[in-house]
């Protein structure tokens, strides 16, 4: 089954369960990827600027709890632009640790960017870029025998239900040898008035990225989505920690997917879940690793406790 086939496969399956909903994988195309770093630069949105700091000051702790004996691989799922990951490479560049940066991210065109930037600051950088989803690409390592980093930054774990995230971590497990590593980016919880603002913002950039999910389902699937007929809502729940956002249908409608060959019926104020985004204790951090055969090893985070980069072993 192609990528194509699968998207299709499971937006069918999305919109026609009886709480309508759409992976939030699929945000990340190209344009959504480009809107996405336009959601990283707003001043509401923390996490990126928090994860930035703790790279930046603290790249050099995290690098002393590393411990390979021979040459090995930084593996980052999700790259994105990779200029926080920069900060921790250029580290290792100006020790001159012999390694391989090894991006990984659907998007083709973010991944061109990122290897030209990269570049650009680090010219001696050994980099072997990857396109494609996680777990295909975990196959692919799993082949081999290379000392690893595995990275897996920005907060992307809360976008897991808590049986996802234990699939997750199985994943990486199996790519990964005694001895490796694991750094995961993990957003904490805090005030909720920081947290929704950074998840609706006033200027409707994070709308966009919501509602681009409908333009990628026109522009792949020819579906029919008349977007201005959707709107955005964002909730977050200070008692569990979780963050949903929701498209909103204004009125009553149908949509046809012609890849599908289905036509898939709105109620007036009718959602389509779009997104998790759980926020954590450091507790629930140390009790999914203890979980998952994971030992902690520090938790790295920015001056206001806002976010955390925490070191797991195997």
């Amino acid at each position: 089954m192609n990528d194509l086939q699968t998207f299709a496969r499971d937006i069918h399956k999305g919109l026609s369960a009886p709480l309508k909903h759409i992976s939030s994988k699929y945000f990340y195309d190209d344009i959504g990827s480009g809107i996405f770093q336009d959601i990283m630069k707003m001043p509401e949105y923390y996490p990126t600027p928090c994860e930035f700091e703790i790279l930046s000051l603290q790249g050099e702790n995290i690098i002393n709890q590393l411990h390979f004996s021979e040459p090995f691989q930084i593996v980052e799922f999700g790259a994105g632009d990779g200029i926080k990951t920069r900060q921790l490479l250029k580290k290792l560049v100006e020790r001159r640790v012999d390694f391989t940066y090894v991006p990984i991210d659907i998007s083709a065109k973010a991944i061109e960017e990122l290897v030209t930037n990269m570049l650009t600051h680090l010219p001696s950088l050994q980099i072997k870029p990857m396109i494609g989803n996680y777990f295909s690409m975990m196959e692919e390592l799993a082949e081999t025998r290379i000392p690893s980093l595995l990275l897996f930054l920005g907060g992307n774990i809360g976008n897991y239900e808590p049986l996802e995230v234990n699939r997750l971590l199985a994943e990486f497990r199996k790519c990964m040898n005694p001895g490796d590593y694991l750094l995961t980016g993990f957003d904490l919880q805090k005030n909720p008035a920081t947290i929704r603002c950074a998840y609706d913002d006033p200027r409707g950039i994070t709308k966009a990225f919501n509602i681009n999910l409908l333009h990628r389902i026109n522009r792949e699937l020819g579906g029919s989505f008349k977007t201005n007929q959707f709107d955005f809502y964002s909730h977050y729940n200070p008692i569990n920690g979780e963050v949903r956002s929701y498209l909103v249908s204004l009125v009553p409608q149908k949509v046809h997917v012609q890849y599908t060959q289905n036509c898939y019926s709105f109620d007036r104020s009718e959602v389509i879940w779009t997104e998790l985004s759980k926020k954590y204790t450091v507790r629930e951090i140390e009790e999914v690793a203890a979980a998952n055969g994971f030992r902690v090893m520090e938790h790295f985070m920015d001056c206001k406790a806002y976010f955390t980069d925490s070191l797991w072993a195997l």
